[in-house]
């Protein structure tokens, strides 16, 4: 080893200076919430005197049930995805992955249940598996199962449908059925021009250690926690002005209001730790509608197209979202008329 070589190892300053810097932020911003909740319970009833409606209190009742309930489950994934991807090596799921592709999308489809992912992180972890030699096929079971079937999601699920252990059935059924049924698809016509494979390597790739678990905590919640916002409000907002006559002509139909729901989750984008609450809150719906929208928003949404669109290429993300979609609604269907 030359005199002039420095190994770049952590030490035991780099793990205070991490700490340190972890308990600055957790001081900030429990600061920043309680200057918020102050500044909102003083101003809070000025301003009721002016917006104080019933649509208004609707609003705000919806809004606030949705996020306040989404919000510690959205926190518990975030954890686990950037634990797995801070600490789980890549080879973990390459060794147990069977060497026929037939066989290999439903294990990796089923890992999902034991290696959760969010949406934003199932991505790019697809494309490491995918340039670490695993099937194509199989890493793309992975990307859809993984923020679908994942623990949190199930029991987010059951807590927000309680006394309903057929919808956390049908959940796992339906999303579990569409992400193998798409892992075959893709392997009997799948076509290798239309992936683009990618070339280096993304902030979630999995190992790092203390470092990429932080920075891929801090990435991941607040992404994801702007987006559970938006639903919420979208939600509530849907909730609210939408006029029942209007609801009336969805809901009257098993087909209209499965169809809405299932465009509904793609522009919405919620978070699948987060949006069984906004899945309960939409209760004019059918239970098989409301399905569609669990199954349908953590596997085809506005940002999950951007993301493979960026990573795969634009001619892979809508060939393969589109069909997503129609796979996860018919799935949907099935699963509703068996189960629900």
């Amino acid at each position: 080893m030359g005199a002039g070589h420095v190994e770049n190892r952590p030490t035991v300053a780099d793990g205070i200076r991490l700490g340190l810097r972890a308990l600055v932020y957790a001081v900030l911003g429990g600061a920043a919430l309680i200057a918020v909740v102050t500044v909102v319970s003083v101003l809070g009833p000025l301003a009721a005197l002016d917006l104080y409606t019933p649509p208004v209190a609707a609003w705000w009742t919806v809004f606030t049930a949705i996020a306040v309930q989404g919000v510690p489950f959205l926190l518990l994934g975030t954890v686990v995805s950037a634990a797995i991807g801070a600490f789980v090596p890549q080879r973990v799921l390459t060794r147990l992955l069977p060497r026929r592709e037939a066989l290999a999308v439903p294990v990796a489809g089923a890992a999902g249940v034991v290696l959760p992912g969010c949406e934003c992180a199932s991505v790019p972890v697809a494309g490491s598996l995918m340039r670490r030699g695993v099937a194509p096929a199989a890493a793309l079971a992975f990307l859809l199962s993984a923020p679908a079937i994942n623990p949190v999601v199930l029991v987010s699920t059951s807590i927000a449908f309680p006394g309903q252990p057929a919808m956390v059935l049908g959940r796992l059924a339906a999303s579990l059925g569409t992400a193998v049924v798409m892992g075959w698809l893709w392997a009997r016509f799948g076509r290798a021009e239309w992936l683009r494979l990618p070339q280096r390597a993304t902030g979630h790739e999995p190992g790092g250690g203390i470092r990429a678990f932080v920075a891929g905590l801090q990435h991941d919640f607040l992404h994801a926690g702007g987006f559970l916002v938006v639903g919420a409000a979208a939600a509530a907002t849907f909730a609210v002005t939408v006029p029942r006559s209007v609801l009336d002509v969805f809901t009257g139909s098993p087909w209209l209001s499965v169809l809405l729901l299932a465009l509904l989750a793609v522009v919405l984008c919620v978070c699948s730790e987060a949006d069984a609450f906004v899945a309960a809150s939409l209760s004019g719906f059918s239970p098989t509608a409301r399905l569609a929208f669990m199954v349908v928003g953590p596997m085809v949404d506005l940002k999950l197209l951007a993301l493979q669109a960026g990573t795969f290429g634009r001619g892979f993300a809508v060939r393969f979202s589109a069909a997503t979609w129609v796979v996860a609604v018919g799935s949907s269907v099935l699963t509703g008329w068996w189960l629900l």
